[in-house]
């Protein structure tokens, strides 16, 4: 009797000693099966389909996202061994210009991240891959809870708010997340961590459970809704067909080739020159290529240069940035067309800003971008976070002439463009110099917008000796009239 007695003040005594996060993440443990049960689980297996929006690629600012149909979906975590493999089949319901029919394969082993090929063929990931699917991991309610539960996980901001509970979490790892629980059932809600974007800054991301089902003595949800914080937006969506718990599961071992190879060093970000027009003095067109597959163009005017796009990010547009006003000594460079709104052409619009260039932009576009520049970036501060800067903004309607002694520069207005109804394109008439982006690219495996790239070119009477595009190569209209046809065959 003596020793039963013991037992319960020692217990009420470990009890009382937990701190109020420590008693949030038992009672969702207790929730979702007990400490013990979800501590047993080894394996977790997730089937289902659902939807991937691509995330800024929107046609319009302020319109519905592009969807990526899941037609498979298949997650697999190994909890122990903290490993996962990620298998899905997208298709595209939108139309593109690359692969629309798409089967991922991608995996993780601690800090080893690698994709696997249809082929079967395997490479280590670079970049922030391995942090990203440790979060995948992580998203999930018995590994989030089981990751605080760990002696080495920092608990701290136990509070309540619109009916839950919630605590934020460092893992071991570094990674920081917050966790919400129902106030009145204790289970997990949702997993929220911010991550950092070159257009939008800081950006929340907030995955859902709801649907719980018991599964071998456990609860698991079968949806996994997450969004950012930017306008609402939906990043995956995914409908859970079937939860297996502890049933049998290929190694997700990193091949030994893998997990010796070295992470790929991220691609040199440079900006080289190319003049494509040097007919007269002062009246010159510079493309700048460069690292990856997008360009800017830079028009030579009496007493500034004006820029066409920064793009991809902010390293690669500051770059472009600096390359420019390399170009002609004693000329500054004062403002960048931005042709539209899609995350790869506006990556460098923040640096831009705080570069104190003006925006030159179609007038649709103007909410956006003023939303873009507002928003904070604490997590990696960027130049425009140390260097506040207002957005200097001009805006196009249907065309919009640069003009003076040494150059001509007409901004039109794509008509009817599927892709980007807000897209800018320019023309030089002096120099019959062409520039465009997403209209055509040399690498496309098939051209959706084929033709109301001409019918814009004949609308406008641009008939042009070179196409500088911001992506591909610089080629004439015959070329890529061969290259369009030849996708066809």
């Amino acid at each position: 009797m003596r020793n039963v007695w013991f037992a319960i003040v020692l217990s009420g005594a470990i009890a009382y000693a937990q701190t109020p996060e420590q008693k949030l993440i038992s009672s969702a443990a207790d929730a979702l099966g007990g400490k013990a049960r979800i501590e047993a689980v080894k394996t977790i297996v997730i089937e289902g389909e659902g939807t991937n929006p691509n995330v800024g690629q929107n046609p319009l600012p302020d319109g519905p996202l592009p969807i990526w149909k899941v037609t498979e979906f298949r997650r697999t975590l190994d909890l122990p061994n903290f490993r996962m493999r990620l298998e899905q089949h997208r298709v595209a319901q939108f139309p593109f210009a690359l692969a629309t029919d798409v089967r991922q394969n991608l995996s993780l082993d601690g800090d080893v991240a690698w994709n696997t090929n249809p082929d079967g063929k395997s490479q280590r990931a670079g970049g922030t891959a391995a942090e990203d699917r440790r979060i995948d991991l992580l998203d999930n309610p018995i590994v989030i809870v089981r990751a605080a539960l760990d002696p080495a996980a920092k608990l701290s901001h136990a509070r309540k708010q619109k009916g839950e509970e919630l605590v934020d979490l460092t893992t071991p790892q570094g990674d920081k997340l917050t966790l919400a629980l129902d106030a009145s059932t204790h289970l997990p809600v949702s997993v929220s961590w911010m991550t950092s974007s070159d257009n939008l800054g800081d950006v929340v991301n907030t995955t859902t459970f709801s649907g719980y089902e018991t599964v071998d003595g456990v609860k698991l949800p079968k949806r996994y809704l997450t969004k950012l914080d930017f306008h609402d937006w939906v990043s995956a969506d995914i409908q859970v067909s079937k939860n297996t718990v502890d049933g049998p599961i290929a190694d997700l071992a990193a091949p030994a080739a893998i997990k010796s190879a070295a992470a790929p060093a991220a691609a040199p970000i440079f900006a080289t020159a190319e003049l494509v027009s040097a007919d007269e003095p002062g009246r010159r067109i510079w493309w700048l290529a460069g690292s990856g597959n997008h360009r800017s163009v830079v028009y030579e005017f009496d007493d500034h240069l004006t820029l066409f796009e920064a793009p991809l990010s902010e390293a690669r547009s500051k770059a472009v940035i600096d390359k420019a006003r390399t170009l002609v000594p004693g000329k500054p460079l004062t403002e960048v067309i931005v042709s539209h709104h899609h995350f790869d052409h506006t990556g460098g619009l923040r640096v831009a800003v705080a570069e104190g260039l003006t925006v030159i932009t179609e007038r649709g576009n103007e909410g956006f971008f003023k939303e873009v520049v507002a928003r904070k970036a604490t997590r990696h501060p960027d130049e425009l976070a140390r260097n506040p800067k207002p957005l200097k903004i001009r805006l196009v309607d249907d065309e919009l002439i640069l003009k003076d002694k040494s150059q001509e520069v007409d901004l039109y207005h794509v008509k009817d463009n599927t892709h980007a109804p807000l897209l800018l394109m320019a023309w030089a008439p002096r120099q019959k110099i062409f520039v465009q982006g997403d209209l055509y690219d040399v690498g496309w495996t098939q051209h959706p917008w084929a033709e109301d790239y001409q019918e814009n070119l004949t609308l406008r009477h641009i008939e042009f000796v070179k196409d500088a595009p911001i992506h591909g190569k610089v080629q004439t209209r015959a070329e890529e009239l061969a290259a369009i046809a030849a996708t066809k065959k």
